[in-house]
């Protein structure tokens, strides 16, 4: 079964921008060759760590989105882990929260409805109490 996944990584701050994008494409060619599909990868450029990795004090940030099953998320893992210049990563399944999202969305827009035909009909029916109370004060 394919899910969606973010994948960010971490690379070495002293790795060439050559280097990076060979990175990005061979972790590319293996979700692809495992049946996934990589949505997009974007590189975040370099920032610094909360604390020290590997006695690196910053990195450089890759965020990579994939469609795949377990096993080509797994076996993605495994080939981070042995590579060398990759010295942080963490993959997170992203499917549920975005079904979360659109249910929130959903339940947002249909009380938006619901209080926009709320305020209409007050306020039309707000006009049409005030003339008999101003007929009354003018009869008075």
């Amino acid at each position: 079964m394919s899910r969606l996944y973010e994948v960010m990584f971490i690379v070495r701050p002293d790795a060439a921008d050559e280097d990076v994008d060979k990175l990005i494409e061979g972790f590319s060619a293996s979700v692809t060759n495992g049946g996934g599909v990589v949505k997009s990868a974007e590189k975040m450029g370099r920032r610094k760590l909360a604390y020290m990795v590997r006695k690196f004090n910053d990195g450089l940030y890759v965020l990579m989105t994939i469609e795949a099953d377990g096993a080509v998320v797994h076996e993605l893992e495994r080939r981070m882990r042995v590579t060398e210049p990759v010295i942080k990563f963490i993959t997170v399944r992203i499917d549920e929260e975005e079904k979360r999202l659109a249910k929130l969305k959903a339940i947002r827009a249909s009380r938006r409805k619901v209080s926009a035909e709320g305020a209409a009909a007050p306020a039309a029916a707000a006009p049409a109490v005030e003339e008999p109370e101003a007929a009354q004060a003018t009869t008075a």
